[in-house]
């Protein structure tokens, strides 16, 4: 019997994300999500592997991509508990989602007056000031762009996160942050999920604990921010737009009309629901924790496969310039709202 198409592209991606735990173990300060995709930006570059991807390997690379990064997000809520979200108080959580406002509308907008081509500018947007690439691929499937548009704002988000684990760690003490203080800041303004703990944990358990809370938060409004985009991208197909949400007007519309909220996102928010209703099992969410970053290191590999160094040196300087100016733009404001947030401390 003939093995599917798919099959060669997905056992290597696979085979990537096996590699790049491994990595992990021998280099535990760089997180495993972030091994894969450099892995794949390097594979990428090779004459010989990029005919190979560029081929047989193609169909199973796009079903990694995408099938594979989705079933991440969705195992991606079992993280999630309302009860510790609330334990924060209201004023974390409207700091929370005021950064994230704000940060995604700055970002939009400067890559809109930058004109980055296709979807880049909210693809940028939902990265840097949400939850990196898990962010990236929920917005990339509810606004249609192409696997170019995506595999940019991916390295972006990977460059800058991973810078993150050595700059925020060497401005915490010029700044004066205690450890609750830090672990806020770095839950505030870094991207992924593995960069926050790569990040906090250098500042010991308490700085650890409440990143990852404020992170985990953070990653809950990816769910309204697709819907939103979702709305917008119906209304223009009602309209009559060319242009997808974050592109030029002179895009062309790419097909069907785009779901208000993909199917993959309600699968995240009932994880969530039942990670905060029903008392899972340690084995159980330590089984998901382990096949949902398997499954997005899967994914990571193969969108960091479609970079090119040398097309992204000619076109993507202002890509560059909209992702280090995002990445400032949300370390400041989180500063800002660390010190309101802990001023009667």
């Amino acid at each position: 019997m003939r093995s599917p198409s798919w099959m060669p592209g997905v056992l290597v991606a696979a085979a990537a994300a096996l590699l790049a735990w491994l990595l992990h173990l021998a280099l535990p300060v760089l997180p495993m999500l972030t091994i894969a995709v450099a892995l794949g930006m390097v594979v990428g570059q090779i004459p010989a592997t990029q005919r190979l991807l560029d081929g047989v390997l193609k169909p199973g690379i796009a079903q990694a991509s995408r099938r594979l990064l989705r079933l991440g997000i969705v195992l991606l809520g079992l993280k999630l508990s309302l009860v510790d979200i609330l334990g924060l108080g209201w004023e974390t959580i409207l700091a929370i989602v005021l950064i994230v406002v704000i940060t995604f509308t700055g970002t939009l907008l400067l890559g809109r007056l930058l004109r980055l081509p296709g979807t880049q500018p909210l693809l940028i947007a939902a990265g840097f000031s949400i939850c990196g690439a898990s962010a990236i691929g929920a917005m990339s499937a509810v606004a249609r762009s192409k696997d170019e548009d995506t595999a940019t704002p991916v390295a972006l988000v990977t460059l800058c996160g991973t810078l993150a684990i050595a700059v925020l760690p060497a401005l915490r003490y010029p700044l004066g942050l205690d450890d609750e203080q830090f672990g806020l800041w770095v839950g505030l303004s870094v991207h992924d999920v593995g960069q926050v703990v790569a990040t906090a944990q250098i500042a010991g358990s308490v700085a650890l604990a409440s990143a990852v809370v404020v992170k985990l938060t953070r990653v809950l409004t990816l769910a309204p921010m697709v819907a939103i985009v979702g709305l917008v991208e119906r209304a223009r197909d009602r309209r009559g737009a060319a242009a997808p949400v974050g592109a030029p007007e002179t895009a062309t519309p790419q097909g069907k009309r785009p779901p208000i909220v993909p199917l993959f996102i309600v699968g995240f928010l009932a994880a969530v629901l039942l990670r905060t209703l029903v008392p899972l099992p340690d084995a159980v969410l330590t089984g998901a924790d382990v096949l949902q970053n398997a499954l997005l290191a899967a994914a990571l590999f193969g969108l960091g496969t479609s970079i090119r160094f040398a097309r992204l040196a000619r076109t993507g300087w202002r890509a560059l310039i909209v992702g280090l100016a995002s990445w400032a733009l949300v370390a400041l404001i989180s500063l800002a709202a660390v010190g309101l947030l802990t001023a009667g401390s």
